[in-house]
């Protein structure tokens, strides 16, 4: 939320999240485009408002796509403890197999049924240590173009390449047709 509101500051929306006490919503989807559907499509329902909804991870070569979908929750336990895992999986695969990709898919599901995605996705490579302390989950190992890992960012930097914003700016760009369509 904290990240959304900060991309869409001044966009014109107001952001509200689900009561902390709604109800958990299970991701069963096998791509980012069915989780974020599944999430949206369950808000829409409980509130009866447009709802948006992200699913997003990271998606590297060498291992077929993993984490994937799975990304929050492939290794039990914490951000650093799936990066260790992400790193010592990564521990025999020389620096030019090393890519990688953030996906974000964001769904927007109308209360008339109506729904549109869109994908964003950042491109880069794995470090072979953590570096940096911003950011969250395997930021401080994703390596963009310039040489620095995602959490040696500033936020704002972060925002203005992420994956997020970049689905969030094609979102933009049709959101305020959808609302009018409905």
């Amino acid at each position: 939320m904290r990240e959304f509101r900060s991309l869409l500051a001044g966009a014109g929306f107001e952001i509200v999240g689900l009561d902390p006490d709604a109800p958990e919503v299970s991701e069963t989807g096998d791509t980012f485009e069915e989780n974020a559907l599944i999430k949206a499509r369950a808000a829409s329902a409980l509130t009866g408002l447009p709802a948006l909804a992200e699913d997003s991870g990271i998606v590297v070569d060498a291992l077929g796509g993993e984490p994937g979908v799975h990304s929050a929750r492939w290794v039990p336990g914490s951000d650093e403890d799936r990066v260790r895992a992400l790193l010592a999986r990564m521990a025999e695969v020389p620096a030019e197999r090393r890519t990688a990709r953030y996906v974000s898919v964001i769904a927007v599901v109308l209360p008339s049924g109506r729904e549109e995605l869109f994908r964003g996705e950042l491109e880069g490579r794995l470090a072979e240590a953590p570096r940096g302390t911003g950011g969250f989950g395997y930021d401080p190992i994703f390596v963009v173009a310039d040489g620095r890992t995602v959490a040696e960012m500033a936020l704002e930097e972060k925002n203005g390449i992420s994956h997020r914003s970049r689905a969030l700016a094609r979102c933009l760009e049709r959101l305020p047709a959808l609302l009018e369509e409905g």
